[in-house]
């Protein structure tokens, strides 16, 4: 067992903090290179003990307490990530702070950086309107579900669209059940007796209103959505502003989003003209336009326009999510607000703040060189496989094994030719199998590939089940010393 001490430039400058880390002994080159550049980056002292155990991933908490040497300077000590769950514990038993690393440690930088965000990352002030079209159409527990999944999602308003030419004679019953429910809801129709039935029954919002139904507009007592009879009828827009103002409706202003292709950028000038024209106004994007629209994910597209109407003090976009790429549009939008609150309260670009929202590649790659994949092959004791997805190459590594190259099948036939072949059990060639699926996945868009851990596909991530080493000791040889 070693433990070496790491003084920094900027620490010895200051009086920094002091992390203690602990590590096993295949990630120790690992742990060394990424914790001294880091170090110097952040400005803190640190140590690194090397514990008499192959793999970091086996280490749990009460082993570690019979084996842990902390200096008396350690103001942090930083574990291995798999013992996330049990920092309380071990807190409670070294006197010092303790907190889990990364499960990569090379994962450290980021993994630091996105933790001075600070309170104040989250907050936003613009509202999602999300709505379910053909409301009419469907079924109420069927609807209520629906709107249920969308308000979890992130939705403050539930907005009921209808289907014009479709009478929607069960409208306001609807709507009282699913404001029994708890939901904010607004109604969208042109139909001036299902917007009344609504709104009896507790719709808070109407969309839209524009010439054609303004004057019923003052009669249902609800905040209106207005909008310009065609998207370049200025004189429209304007004057059903004034009309409903006359009459003390309140109204948010929407000059309408148009396609790409269809006066996208003529649009946008509409908004910017609309905030100039009605500096206090309330206002609103409908976004739809764009996302259901354009043969493309809609993540990228969700933050763009939520930035602009941050920007614009427009506070509140409406959304859908019925074409397959924009199916998560909701929950774009709802982290899309406060990556863009944030970026513009700070005065600073949206860049490593918002990781969930990066869904098809990874912010960044980390993977180890090939001397580091060589001392790897080299220091291996036990019989479990390695993974690596490193030099555009995927990689096979165990004791007395290296295979390397990018065709998934290859790698498997020699692992089958080698000696460890005769001791692939079904259930292991299974595994390997579908780990260097992952791989090949990771390989081909630029992701980070980690045995045993799941790829990240921002909120999309689904949690995996640990399953190449369980994190137990074996009876045999309880601490793994090599």
């Amino acid at each position: 067992m070693r433990v070496n001490l790491g003084i920094t430039s900027a620490a010895m400058e200051h009086d920094l903090q002091h992390y203690h880390f602990v590590t096993g002994k295949l990630a120790e080159q690992s742990v060394r290179s990424v914790v001294a550049r880091v170090a110097e980056e952040m400005g803190f002292a640190y140590s690194i003990q090397v514990l008499p155990i192959t793999v970091a991933a086996l280490i749990t908490a009460k082993w570690l307490m019979r084996h842990i040497e902390v200096p008396m300077q350690t103001t942090k000590v930083i574990v291995p990530g798999y013992l996330e769950h049990e920092t309380a514990w071990l807190r409670d038993q070294l006197k010092v702070d303790v907190q889990a690393g990364p499960r990569n440690i090379r994962d450290l930088s980021r993994f630091w950086g996105r933790e001075r965000l600070g309170d104040d990352y989250g907050k936003y002030d613009i509202q999602i309107i999300g709505e379910i079209n053909h409301a009419n159409r469907m079924s109420l527990p069927y609807l209520l579900k629906v709107a249920l999944d969308l308000a979890a999602e992130g939705a403050d308003v539930i907005d009921l669209g209808c289907t014009p030419g479709e009478s929607w004679n069960d409208v306001g019953n609807v709507v009282q059940e699913l404001s029994n429910a708890g939901l904010a809801l607004s109604i969208d129709s042109f139909d001036p007796w299902e917007v009344e039935q609504a709104c009896k029954a507790g719709a808070q919002l109407v969309l839209s209103v524009n010439s054609s139904n303004r004057e019923a507009a003052a009669d249902w007592g609800k905040e209106v959505v207005v909008i310009p009879d065609t998207p370049q009828d200025s004189a429209s827009f304007h004057s059903t502003i004034e009309f409903l103002a006359a009459k003390q409706v309140p109204f948010r202003l929407d000059p309408i989003l148009e396609p790409l292709g269809c006066g996208f950028t003529v649009s946008l000038s509409r908004y910017i003209d609309c905030r100039r024209s009605y500096p206090d106004a309330q206002m609103m994007m409908g976004i739809g336009n764009i996302t259901e629209l354009t043969d493309v994910d809609s993540a990228g597209i969700n933050v763009l326009l939520l930035a602009i109407c941050q920007e614009l003090k427009i506070h509140s976009v409406l959304t859908t999510q019925v074409i397959n790429w924009a199916r998560t549009s909701v929950k774009e939008c709802d982290l899309a607000r406060r990556l863009v609150h944030y970026a513009c309260e700070q005065g600073v670009p949206p860049k490593h703040l918002e990781p969930d929202l990066v869904l098809l590649r990874d912010p960044s790659l980390s993977a180890p060189d090939l001397s580091e994949l060589a001392a790897l092959a080299e220091a291996i004791r036990d019989g479990n496989l390695r993974i690596f997805v490193a030099e555009e190459q995927l990689h096979l590594i165990s004791t007395g094994f290296h295979a390397s190259g990018s065709d998934p099948y290859a790698l498997m036939q020699q692992l089958l030719d080698s000696h460890l072949g005769p001791k692939i059990s079904v259930g292991h060639a299974f595994y390997l199998g579908y780990e260097l699926s992952k791989a090949v996945t990771a390989l081909t868009l630029g992701k980070q590939y980690d045995q045993d851990q799941p790829l990240n596909w921002g909120f999309l991530t689904q949690a995996e089940k640990f399953r190449r080493l369980e994190r137990k000791a074996s009876p045999r040889n309880k601490d793994q010393v090599d």
